[in-house]
């Protein structure tokens, strides 16, 4: 996976790469679908899960909404030290760009530490934006 946004918070790395799916997008309608994969590295000494998420999405408009979830698609990874897991996942957004920014809720299952892993804010673009934010 070549990577566009990494960012690293206590050995844990995370790399982002996004899509934008124009076979699923309707410009005409104002709905444009993206695509993001991510890989989340554990760097560390210690055996970490991924228990919450929080997404910051923003449009072109500056319209912020706010995702939260247990785990990711479904799941609340464990990674052992050395571990990798990478899925695929996805946004719609009423306008043709913006961006997402966000947190993986973590703990340590073996002293029951609880820390936050920042996900590097990447750019939403499309082939329909105009280079402004309104």
């Amino acid at each position: 996976m070549s990577v566009d946004y990494s960012q690293t918070t206590r050995e844990i790395r995370v790399d982002v790469r996004s899509f934008y799916l124009a076979d699923q997008s309707r410009p005409e309608e104002g709905r444009f679908m993206w695509a993001y994969r991510i890989r989340i590295h554990n760097l560390g000494r210690e055996t970490v899960q991924l228990l919450r998420r929080t997404w910051h999405i923003t449009d072109a408009h500056g319209r912020t909404q706010t995702v939260n979830g247990a785990g990711v698609i479904g799941q609340q990874p464990v990674l052992e030290p050395g571990e990798t897991f990478e899925y695929t996942s996805g946004t719609p957004l009423e306008t043709p760009s913006g961006f997402m920014v966000g947190a993986y809720h973590m703990v340590v299952p073996d002293s029951g530490e609880a820390f936050d892993v920042a996900i590097p804010a990447f750019s939403l673009d499309s082939p329909h934006q105009d280079g402004r934010v309104h």
